[in-house]
Parts: structure tokens; sequence; C-alpha cells
């Protein structure tokens, strides 16, 4: 939805573009507005290298890491002149609780003892004492997908009530993406895990358990053991929320999944297959039994935000985000215990700082921007992108004034490319921006290499996204610069390989970071273009965001 001048007649609405249409109070605002920004290198460097150093112990959500981390933000953004969006403070209380299961499980399905860990790995996002479980059904439920748009519903003529879910990773158009079901391999939010337990609540089971595949889950075995065990953080729910939702939620190895079902005496190769080509749920005539120590704290975790103001048409903002919080540290692990979280998301963090920086300088030189812009350091996307769906529930500015989301969720750290990557490319109109920035640095832009991964369902700018808020995410390329940089690049992708959510996304003083600094020129630009005009971008027809804002 675009939002046109009064003044632009009906029929010279094709001369109203992005460039000739601008306020007309911003039109002497200087070129240099939109001309080529130097970012400093090394400040960039040293609030990645301090932002995951181990005094920071991981940054989690309310610990001495949390502490530290919005007292860094703050003094920064504070530095740089910003004002505290929140009832003047940078810091908007976000009422969190974290749920801590038992290490020392008992699980048992269809006879066979499951080793937490090794074979589950299992979680109660209830402020209970104790999860006790026996004989629970177990219901093999395909994709655990509702569907009607699809025509597709995997809990057809099923009352779950007292029953456990078994359900497959990511949606069926993975399996057949050469098929018409679904979004082929690219994902759609039916294929994510959260969907696939929100699900599970809404139909009244007791439980969801989700089994792991590498491919189309896009991550090892690794991740969801790291970030699935350990304090579970989550927004504090109304108690009527709270009721419905399941008892207990996690993971199951292929493995093990595999004996299970043999134990039923299914194939599960077979129902796979079966569920990737139409709604199937299937009876099990297996039980579960489940018992584990289970424990709620309840504590605000904060996102840490900052406006700087337009010059005119100050109540309409454009935001950034990217989320500061990462795993935290784990006690149980031998040797490092510290999930840095350099590349994961100090470097997006220390992104928005820099641009920040820069916007902040060009306005007390007086090129200050129209639209106000506002940068938001979001908690908990770690454990389901909590702090920009609380933001978003609870906006200090209005939804239906936010024009637009940039967000920034681990930067390039392999060097400049020639293409650079939106996720979930097609979108929104608001890619277009982002084309205009990328061809004035002589490159091009695509989707990403692995749609099956979900990326635009999997960060922050989701949130925003499903309240119709066009939302971006995007950054790197796969094309190297030169062979230089694709020796390098190749060099220190085996340095990284499996460090995603492990105590190895640790700061590397090698990292070139010249194509992180090519990404941040792109969302610099872009946001530069967008706030001194009075285009309101929307969703494309083919998105199914496209109802809540639609594009022109």
């Amino acid at each position: 939805m675009k939002r046109l001048f009064p003044f632009c007649a009906i029929a010279l609405l094709t001369a109203c573009n992005n460039e000739d249409v601008k306020h007309a109070s911003t039109e002497q605002v200087s070129a240099t507005q939109t001309a080529a920004v130097t970012f400093d290198e090394q400040r960039f460097r040293t609030d990645i290298e301090t932002l995951s150093s181990d005094k920071f112990e991981g940054r989690a959500p309310t610990t001495q890491g949390e502490k530290l981390t919005l007292e860094y933000l703050s003094a920064a953004f504070t530095q740089m002149g910003l004002k505290g969006a929140y009832k003047g403070s940078f810091l908007q209380p976000v009422p969190m609780v974290s749920y801590t299961a038992s290490e020392k499980q008992q699980v048992n399905l269809a006879g066979i003892k499951m080793q937490y860990r090794q074979d589950i790995v299992l979680s109660s996002r209830h402020n209970n004492h104790q999860v006790s479980i026996k004989d629970a059904p177990l219901v093999f439920v395909g994709y655990g997908i509702n569907a009607p748009e699809y025509g597709w519903n995997d809990y057809q003529d099923l009352d779950m009530k007292g029953k456990i879910a078994i359900i497959l990773v990511n949606d069926p158009g993975f399996a057949h993406p050469e098929g018409a079901k679904f979004n082929g391999k690219a994902m759609t939010y039916y294929g994510r895990w959260s969907y696939k337990f929100e699900e599970a609540s809404r139909q009244g089971a007791l439980g969801a358990i989700i089994i792991h595949e590498t491919e189309p889950a896009s991550y090892p075995w690794s991740v969801v053991e790291n970030s699935w065990t350990g304090p579970q953080q989550d927004l504090v729910l109304s108690q009527a929320e709270q009721d419905q939702r399941i008892q207990v939620e996690g993971w199951l190895t292929l493995d093990s999944a595999t004996a299970l079902f043999d134990k039923a005496g299914l194939s599960l190769t077979s129902l796979m297959d079966r569920a990737a080509n139409s709604s199937l749920n299937v009876d099990l005539a297996q039980t579960a039994s489940i018992e584990f120590a289970n424990k709620a704290e309840f504590a605000d975790s904060y996102n840490v935000v900052a406006t700087l103001p337009g010059t005119t048409q100050t109540d309409e903002q454009i935001l950034f985000t990217a989320h500061w919080d990462h795993l935290g540290k784990d006690d149980t692990k031998d040797g490092d215990q510290i999930y840095n979280g350099a590349l994961d998301n100090a470097s997006g963090t220390a992104g928005i700082l820099e641009i920040a920086r820069q916007f902040a300088q060009r306005a007390k030189q007086g090129q200050g921007l129209a639209r106000s812009l506002t940068f938001i350091a979001t908690t908990g996307e770690e454990q389901g992108l909590l702090g920009s769906r609380y933001y978003a529930a609870n906006p200090i500015y209005p939804i239906d004034k936010t024009v637009a989301v940039f967000n920034l969720d681990s930067t390039n750290v392999y060097g400049k490319t020639k293409d650079y990557t939106i996720v979930g490319k097609g979108q929104s109109e608001l890619e277009n921006y982002l084309d205009r920035a990328v061809a004035k640095q002589n490159r091009i832009s695509q989707g990403e290499l692995n749609p099956a991964s979900g990326g635009f369902f999997r960060s922050d700018h989701f949130s925003f996204a499903k309240l119709g808020v066009p939302a971006v995410f995007a950054g790197g390329g796969n094309d190297p610069l030169d062979d230089a940089t694709a020796q390098y690049k190749a060099s220190m992708m085996v340095k990284m390989k499996g460090c995603y959510h492990n105590v190895c996304d640790y700061y590397h003083p090698e990292w070139d970071l010249s194509g992180a600094l090519q990404d941040l020129g792109v969302y610099y630009q872009a946001a530069a273009e967008l706030a001194n005009n009075q285009d309101w971008p929307g969703y494309f027809a083919a998105s199914e965001f496209n109802q809540l804002r639609p594009a022109d």
C-alpha cells in the first residue's frame, strides 16, 4: 500500500515515483544523504569482539551477560545522541519466564527407553514442578499441519485430548518440490517448529514431538541439543493462553523415531512418503510415559530501543532490528562452556550500532531524515523471537505508523561478494529499495540458495511481517568478488563449520568484514531513500501477507 501525495493528480500518478516524489520540506536535503557512506571497520570489529567476549557469558536473557549487554548498548546509543524510546529509557521491559527441565528424564516411548540428549530432548513450558505422563497414546500426524487454503488437515477427524502427536519436520513441499503442494522447496510457516507446537496446542493435544532430520530441518541434531536443553525462555502468557498450551514438547532423533515405528509394526519411511502426498494421521497403538522435574522462574528481560527523530514526518517509523541475545553458557559441558555468539548475533547488533552512528552524525550536520528511525536490539530471539514478538504486540510506536523493518541477523564474515541475498525474495516492495542500493555497488540481488530452511520465518523481522509491516532479512552473497576472496572464504568456512549455535562461534580477528560493511551500506542507502519520501511499501500479491498491507 502506498500513500500518495494529494497534489499528485490522478493523470500524473506514473510520474510520482520514489525519486521524484519527496516531501516538500525535505527537497533541500543534501545529496550526501544517499551518497556512499564510510563505516568505521575497527569500531565495528570492537563492538563484535566485546559483545561476544567471555565476559558477556553468551548474552543469555535475565543473566549477568544481559546486564552487561544492556549497559554497553545503552552507553553506545547515549553517545550517539539518540533518544530512549520507552518512557525516556532505552530499555523496554519484556516479561519473561525461564522453564528448566531436569537433565534426569525418564522417557519411555512404545516400551523403548529414550536417552536424554542422545535420543530425545523434552521440555514443558508450564509452571509445574513435575511432568508426569503415564501411558499417553501416540499418534503420528504427518507434518502436523492444518491449512485450509491448501486443502490440508493432518488432524482430520482426530480427538487429540490426552494424546501425544509425533510430527515430521518442514512441510510437504520439501519432500516433493516438483509438485504443486505448498511452496515447493521453499518452506512455508507451516514447516516451522513453532507452528507445529502451536497447532498441536490448538488441537488440544497433551504433547508434541518433532522427528528431526538434518536436511529438512537445515541443521544437525547438535543444534537441537544445544538450543533445546537448559533454561528455555518464553513470554509470560495470560492464564487462558497458558492453559491451552501442550504439556510437553520436544524433538526425537530419526534413528529413535525409526525404532519407535518399527515397534509399532510400521515403516516410518513409507509413512513419510504418504504424509508428503496427502493429509495423514495414524494411531501408532503405542503409548508414552514421561517423568521429569521442571521449574519456572519469572524475570523481566529487555529490548533496547533507541530513536533518531525525523525532521517532518516524525510519527512515521522505519525500524532496524537485531537480536542481542545468544545461548549463554552451559556449566555441564567439559572445556569451553560459553556460547559466545559472535556471528549470531553480536555481528548484527554491531551492525545496527554502526548504521545508527552514521545517521546520527548526519543529523548533527543538519542532514536529518524526514521520517524517524528506531533501532531495536531485541531479546530472546533464540528462544522464539520473544523480544520482537513482544514489541510487535506492545509497540512503542503504532504498527500502522511503522513503514518498514530492516533486520540484521549474522553478518557476512567471508569477504565481498558480487551478489546480495534477500531471504524469502519476492515478498514486498521494500525489496525494490534494496535492489537499487545493491545496483549502486555493481552487485545483483537474489534469493537464498536454501529456501527450504525457512529463513524468512526464523528471525525477528517475521514478528512484524505477520502484522503486515514490510520487513526484510538480507545480506551476504554466494559469489566471492575475486579468487583471493574465494580462497579466504573456503578456508574460513572450514573454521566455522558446525559453529552455528555452538561454542565455537567466537570472534576471529582475521575475519574479512569488508562484505559486511558493503551490506550495511545497502541497508543504509535503502533506509535513507525510504525515510525521505512518502512511499508506503506493501506486500506483493503472491505473498501470504498481501492482504494485510497490499502493494499497489
